[in-house]
């Protein structure tokens, strides 16, 4: 159970051993043609487009080496990803809804998983996802845990998401790298108090102050989240009319519409990009420079992800977040991730942070990581020193639960 921080690389972090394991024990035979295909590999993500890109990062690291990464979604038309499949698969790149049906018209068999990898898992196993991937994990013909390597990635670790992963894990280790959240003081957070009549007005003013500075077109997208589908096709249709070109992803836009918004905005014909939180997880999109949340979202680990589509792999970031009344529960775990991350935080903020007695979700995390293991508040016997769970002295950061394991990198491969 891996916890890192956004745009620190986590996908070459489960991809390069999986590649690597898969070399090692030699690649086996793969029929063409045939019915069912047998992956050695299954990598899960909760979206099309973190699918997506997942498999193209995978294929770049297996240039060459004769592991073959095949990629399978829902929106698109399946007789395609079958003629993929049929010509054999190594890793399947995968989202929960388009293998459920693969493995039910017995196209995909799961009895040769050596490596089983969600991506953003704590968001795949919350109430919407879990029913799917416990069908796969444990109501499929997969191996059971302990025989087969299992790994769970995100930039934030909930406390009952953790209890929940443990169900998929043996004697596991939990690793967390670095400042989760924001990329340390890479992203610069602004928060700024805007009634919600105001909100467009106040989004056209940091628009046009972006034009005024030269902050624009393909070296400079702003991607812009709000809460709802129709919010967003209202904001870019307003956008349009004032002469900004944007584009929309959400969840009503077909697969191709989705593919073609990203597209348009990745090139910087539409250098804005309106988005639900479909965007919102694992999207590595070079040259976002600005990220604005219009319509804060409703926890702080969806304020965290969000960010972290700036200021990636060393690169920095600006993300502005409109706040008002609405918000008053997200007050104070946003001026304690602030402060964490070493921003200036607001003393309007600070005011609401200490008079609301927010009963939303936590940060769960706390300290200079931003997730710890859950067992190291509980009654687990931890069968080591103290000093365990963060792998000793010289581990840099590093963690590993649980004595006799090294600084967890290694151990959880061994």
């Amino acid at each position: 159970m891996a916890c890192a921080q956004t745009g620190s690389g986590k996908t070459a972090a489960f991809c390069f051993p999986i590649i690597s394991g898969i070399m090692r024990g030699h690649l086996p035979h793969r029929p063409r043609g045939v019915r069912t295909v047998f992956p050695l590999a299954l990598i899960l993500s909760p979206t099309r487009e973190l699918s997506m890109q997942i498999h193209e990062e995978a294929k770049k690291f297996s240039y060459q080496t004769g592991v073959r990464v095949v990629v399978a979604y829902g929106g698109a038309p399946i007789n395609q990803q079958l003629r993929e499949l049929e010509r054999g698969v190594d890793i399947l790149v995968a989202t929960p809804g388009r293998l459920v049906d693969l493995l039910e018209r017995a196209k995909v068999s799961l009895q040769m998983i050596r490596y089983l990898a969600l991506d953003e898992a704590d968001r795949m196993l919350d109430m919407g996802f879990e029913p799917q991937i416990r069908k796969i994990v444990e109501q499929m013909d997969m191996p059971p845990r302990g025989e087969r390597q299992t790994m769970l990635f995100s930039a934030t670790f909930p406390k009952e998401i953790q209890r929940l992963a443990s169900d998929f894990l043996s004697n596991y280790i939990f690793l967390a790298v670095g400042r989760v959240g924001s990329s340390t003081d890479l992203i610069v957070q602004r928060v700024e108090f805007v009634h919600e009549a105001d909100k467009r007005s106040h989004l056209m003013d940091l628009l046009h102050a972006q034009r005024a500075n030269g902050i624009q077109g393909k070296q400079a997208l702003t991607l812009v989240f709000v809460e709802t589908k129709k919010g967003a096709d209202s904001l870019e249709h307003w956008l349009c009319l004032n002469g900004f070109p944007a584009t929309t992803i959400h969840g009503d836009r077909t697969q191709q519409e989705r593919e073609l918004a990203l597209r348009s905005f990745k090139s910087g014909n539409t250098p804005i990009l309106v988005a639900t939180d479909v965007a919102a997880r694992g999207l590595d999109i070079p040259h976002v420079a600005h990220v604005i949340n219009f319509d804060l979202p409703n926890d702080i680990d969806d304020y965290v992800h969000r960010i972290g589509r700036t200021g990636r792999a060393g690169k920095t970031g600006l993300a502005t977040a409109f706040f008002n009344e609405n918000n008053m529960s997200l007050a104070k775990p946003l001026a304690d991730l602030m402060r964490e991350a070493n921003q200036d935080v607001p003393e309007w903020l600070i005011r609401f942070a200490s008079r609301t007695s927010y009963g939303g979700k936590s940060r769960r995390g706390g300290g200079r990581f931003g997730a710890r293991d859950f067992r190291r508040d509980s009654s687990f016997n931890r069968g080591g020193s103290g000093n365990d769970y963060y792998g000793g002295g010289n581990s840099g950061g590093y963690g590993s639960y649980g004595g006799g394991y090294g600084p967890g990198v290694t151990s959880a491969w061994d």
